[in-house]
């Protein structure tokens, strides 16, 4: 891959869409688990104070830039990346991919009967998809060894080489970091709500919202009492781009 962009505590890969897709398809072809990373402003702060979330982000195989913020600070600093990536555009196009390349995939996260409404579109999206499985795991179950264990033993059972979660971050990056060592293959990619914007449950914002990076306005509308304060929280990345802005500057030693 190419030179990585630095920003804060993510060291993010150069890639467009189609690259990004390529570099997924080989990976879960590998005979190990790994995971994917996608950073936005929200991931970006919670980086600055998380020691946890920095050791999920510094083991991930691929760290693919997922908020429009770090698109436009990719350019300030130098380093443009293309476009962003999103997780609501890697459930269905890697869906794609995977339809044709013959690998599987699971479905976990959203709420009751979500994933299986969004296997049942994404089948009739492609035909060939082989989902291997999908669950709507209850509330507070990663706390629940006996249910996680459930979880860890359907995913294994399937044979998915391709393993959405959509649990929300930083919820879905731990619980991928902390059950990896249970799965000798499988590639994992938190994609927060994209298993409910696949099965229509979740209003994705118009195109020209997603390009310009006013996707945020269309959610916080959407969610104002789980966003608001999310949201606020996240200009602090404003600091996070002039912070590497500067250390860019300064001379090396």
């Amino acid at each position: 891959m190419s030179e990585k962009f630095i920003l804060g505590h993510a060291q993010i890969d150069r890639l467009n869409l189609k690259e990004a897709l390529d570099a997924l398809v080989r990976e879960a072809r590998q005979a190990r688990c790994s995971y994917v990373v996608t950073p936005n402003s929200d991931h970006l702060v919670m980086l600055e104070s998380d020691s946890k979330f920095r050791e999920v982000y510094q083991s991930a195989a691929i760290t693919l830039a997922d908020g429009m913020p770090v698109v436009w600070a990719s350019r300030l600093l130098g380093k443009p990346l293309e476009e962003r990536v999103t997780g609501a555009e890697l459930l269905p196009e890697l869906s794609k991919r995977a339809a044709e390349e013959g690998l599987k995939i699971f479905l976990l996260g959203a709420g009751p009967g979500v994933a299986l409404e969004a296997s049942n579109r994404l089948k009739m999206q492609f035909p060939k998809l082989d989902v291997a499985g999908v669950y709507s795991p209850p509330m507070g179950f990663e706390k629940d060894s006996a249910e996680n264990l459930k979880i860890i033993n359907m995913i294994k059972a399937s044979g998915a080489d391709i393993i959405f979660v959509g649990l929300g971050a930083p919820k879905q990056e731990l619980w991928i970091f902390n059950n990896q060592k249970s799965f000798a293959k499988g590639l994992f990619l938190g994609v927060g709500a994209a298993i409910d914007f696949t099965a229509n449950r979740i209003q994705r914002a118009p195109l020209w919202m997603q390009k310009s990076g006013t996707e945020w306005i269309f959610r916080l509308v959407q969610e104002p009492g789980r966003l608001a304060k999310r949201y606020a929280k996240d200009t602090y990345v404003l600091w996070i781009i002039l912070r590497q802005l500067f250390r860019n500057k300064s001379p090396r030693n």
